[in-house]
């Protein structure tokens, strides 16, 4: 019997895709932790996009489903849907798959539903306003707390 643990990476090479559940909440309201599934595929190659949701290694072995907010010559600019924080310098090399459907309350949804390109559409126009009320909303509850 072969009991040898492998890695996200080794698993989609040779499986061509992962579907698994998101831990966290920094893709909520799309993903919520422990509810929903996530399918990620093989990368073609190619550059990602724009608005792509990826599957990517931060070291030492951290992994992360965030999405693609800027496409640079040399790298990507990236946020999770719920996050304040930007992420920069993701290359190429640290992208193990994109995101092509998820499952919520037992019913898969593809990125080209209509309604996941409406809700992908929605968070990347309203990205800095969320970031603004977010860091405005912190504030408030520090000194409240205070």
């Amino acid at each position: 019997m072969n009991d040898k643990i492998i890695n996200y990476e080794e698993y989609i090479e040779k499986n061509g895709s992962l579907t698994y559940t998101n831990v966290g909440t920094s893709m909520m309201p799309l993903l919520r932790q422990g509810k929903d599934l996530f399918t990620v595929i093989k990368r073609n190659g190619e550059r990602c996009k724009k608005g792509d949701v990826v599957l990517y290694k931060r070291p030492p072995n951290k992994y992360i489903l965030h999405r693609i907010i800027e496409v640079r010559e040399n790298d990507y600019v990236i946020l999770g849907d719920n996050c304040i924080n930007k992420e920069y310098g993701i290359k190429d090399i640290d992208i193990i798959g994109v995101m092509t459907s998820y499952v919520r309350n037992g019913k898969e949804h593809s990125i080209y539903d209509k309604s996941y390109r409406l809700y992908s559409f929605w968070t990347m126009k309203t990205m800095g306003i969320r970031i603004i009320l977010k860091k405005f909303m912190a504030r408030v509850k520090k000194f409240l707390k205070n």
